[in-house]
């Protein structure tokens, strides 16, 4: 398949990269840093666009097969709308060219219900800060779902837990509602990605991915 890869440098966009790559996939790969890609190979092209140009991303998401999206935000203080506009630009992009397959994933540890089940002294020591910084994050990776829930793509939308980094694969588990203190290793959450654009388990669901401890 040919797959578009958006966040393609973040730490979970060069695993996802990397299996894709591994299964036989051809990648294009959307980073801000082209020079800091650490992947040279006929099977990966690099892209240098700006997410939030629509023009940009319209351009480079024509004749692929599946676009993977893994853009990440930090938490702020200031308003957020990253994550909303680069989903619309990318949706509108796929209706443009008749691209129907969409995986994107969304912030690790924002959820409130997941929250409320960490244990107090975690509480006492996290909670202030993701009140104080995630609200806006959070907002827009709702608007983000939203905007891929409304367009009648065939789309996947993963919630991982908090993000923590293994080498190796695990068992994991791929669920409808997220588990107590979920944590989620980036290789776990990219080969669920890779799973899924090719298998279409999870077509036009929410899942949450957790890794099961060793």
């Amino acid at each position: 398949m040919r797959l578009i890869v958006f966040g393609a440098n973040s730490p979970t966009g060069r695993l996802v990269t990397a299996m894709a790559m591994a299964a036989g996939h051809t990648v294009t790969a959307i980073t801000r840093r082209p020079a800091d890609f650490p992947f040279c190979d006929h099977r990966v092209q690099i892209a240098d666009a700006d997410v939030m140009d629509a023009d940009a991303v319209d351009w480079v998401v024509r004749d692929h097969d599946a676009v993977l999206s893994v853009i990440g935000v930090p938490l702020s203080l200031k308003p957020v709308t990253v994550c909303s506009q680069v989903a619309f630009n990318v949706v509108k992009g796929m209706m443009n060219h008749g691209v129907r397959r969409l995986l994107c994933v969304g912030s690790a540890g924002l959820d409130a219900a997941d929250l409320s089940r960490v244990g107090l002294l975690c509480q006492r020591a996290i909670r202030p800060v993701v009140l104080a910084c995630g609200p806006a994050v959070q907002q827009d990776v709702r608007r983000m779902e939203g905007i891929v829930r409304e367009t009648g793509l065939d789309w996947t939308l993963f919630r991982p837990g908090r993000l923590v980094t293994r080498s190796d694969v695990t068992d994991y588990r791929i669920t409808a509602v997220p588990a107590p203190r979920t944590l989620t290793s980036r290789v776990d959450l990219a080969h669920a990605l890779i799973h899924e654009v090719t298998h279409r388990d999870h077509v036009g669901e929410t899942v949450h991915v957790a890794t099961v401890p060793c």
